[in-house]
């Protein structure tokens, strides 16, 4: 019989790719848009598992941003995706779910963690205050499958992917992340002639990058091979400064002009990189270089302007 997967959020950036590759699969795939379900109210997610009584959901739901909408927004990134997580991870359980996959982020370590960071630094220190209370909702959700897991031998696991972009981005001006906020930034400059582009902090934090599609195939594997009740990091292993970022985006987006940074503006975490050493062992690699990962996130912003949804 065709197992059932319910895919929560599959028109952000990590749904969209998790659908590409379950498609690929010829996986039975059940979505639905925020408009037609709302997994912030926990009687419409118990009646949708009701109903449809999912064998797997993959989580990639959530509220998110960049630092600006983090840093503005904390009470209503912490809550909404409190109640994503709560909601969904019970209406799993309660309605028979075999195996559930949630979405976390890099942003549940400490600031000051140990570099590589290891999935063993969790709540060993204090978090990036910029982005607290997301990281706080999703060491929640982490910590609740967790339980799960270990109480009532329920499959469900969890997935800590670094700073992700990709096909599908979100490139809004003030909840978009790195790559996508440098990509519309160069272009627009680009077309617009300008002489010069400023950016935030001193350009020296460095971070780790991992397209979308690379990441949705480790989560397939996870689904397929893993059952623990510990978090899985997923990463390149490759850093940038986000000088050197900049600079790789600029060249591929063909601005010729200076890049400043303005140093009274935050940086947040000076290094976040994680030690994907665990899923590496189990046989997975990326495999899209970063440039040609943003040439290609790149060719699907300019055509999203041309052919908007």
């Amino acid at each position: 019989m065709t197992r059932k997967i319910y895919l929560a959020g599959h028109r952000g950036l990590v749904g969209s790719a998790l659908k590409r590759a379950l498609e690929q699969r010829g996986e039975h795939i059940i979505t639905r848009t925020h408009d037609e379900l709302d997994l912030r109210n926990q009687a419409d997610t118990r009646f949708f598992f009701a109903a449809e009584r999912p064998d797997i959901v993959y989580l990639a739901a959530a509220r998110v941003g960049g630092i600006l909408a983090n840093a503005e927004n904390q009470a209503a990134f912490l809550l909404e995706n409190l109640q994503i997580a709560c909601n969904v991870i019970e209406s799993a359980y309660e309605f028979g779910t075999k195996k559930l996959l949630f979405l976390g982020s890099s942003c549940i370590y400490p600031k000051n963690a140990l570099q590589p960071i290891p999935e063993t630094a969790l709540l060993t220190g204090a978090l990036e205050p910029t982005n607290e209370g997301y990281a706080l909702a999703k060491i929640a959700g982490l910590k609740l499958c967790e339980f799960y897991n270990k109480q009532y031998g329920a499959a469900f696991i969890s997935a800590m992917p670094c700073n992700l972009y990709g096909v599908g981005d979100n490139f809004d001006p003030r909840n978009s992340h790195i790559i996508p906020a440098l990509l519309r930034r160069f272009h627009e400059a680009k077309q617009a002639g300008a002489q010069s582009v400023t950016l935030w902090g001193t350009g020296t934090p460095r971070r780790e990058f991992l397209f979308a599609d690379d990441l949705a195939r480790a989560c397939l594997l996870l689904m397929d091979d893993y059952s623990d009740p510990e978090p899985v990091n997923i990463g390149s292993g490759e850093e940038y400064t986000i000088a050197e970022t900049a600079e790789i985006v600029a060249k591929i987006v063909g601005y010729p002009g200076a890049i400043h940074f303005d140093s009274s503006y935050p940086d947040g975490t000076m290094r976040k990189v994680v030690d994907s050493s665990k899923i590496r062992a189990m046989g997975w690699q990326p495999l899209k270089s970063f440039e040609e990962g943003i040439r290609q996130s790149y060719e699907w912003y300019c055509n999203s302007r041309r052919n908007p949804l």
